[in-house]
């Protein structure tokens, strides 16, 4: 392995054989982030608002955990269930990402499971120096 995993405390058990992050080189690659609760149990099934920010809480999670935070996040890969929910995935987004907010993408497309409306992925460049 290139990297050194990072799994935070309380993080949700991993659906398949995947590390929630992997930490090389100063770089962190989140893997895709569903809103699954510390037992594994999906978080408000088909609610954009409530999975949005859990998601998002999770990847600051491995973040921390790697020493860093949001700031450090330079790409976001986003997938969303439904088109109807991209409004209110921004709304929080953006309180995530206040400003200078990092490069992203968002596919409309199916998840792994029907409960789940969005996933994200992040890869954030670590500072050495905080």
């Amino acid at each position: 392995m290139t990297g050194i995993p990072v799994i935070p405390k309380g993080a949700a058990p991993p659906l398949a054989p995947y590390s929630p992050g992997i930490k090389a080189d100063g770089v962190v690659y989140v893997s895709g982030t569903l809103a699954l609760d510390a037992n594994g149990n999906i978080v408000a099934p088909g609610e954009i608002v409530a999975q949005t920010r859990h998601v998002l809480e999770a990847i600051k999670a491995v973040l921390q955990a790697a020493g860093g935070d949001m700031s450090d996040i330079a790409y976001n890969m986003i997938f969303l269930k439904n088109a109807k929910d991209y409004a209110e995935m921004n709304k929080v987004y953006a309180e995530y990402f206040p400003t200078n907010p990092p490069a992203r993408f968002c596919i409309i497309t199916e998840l792994v499971k029907p409960e789940f409306v969005v996933e994200i992925s992040s890869i954030a460049h670590m500072r050495t120096a905080r």
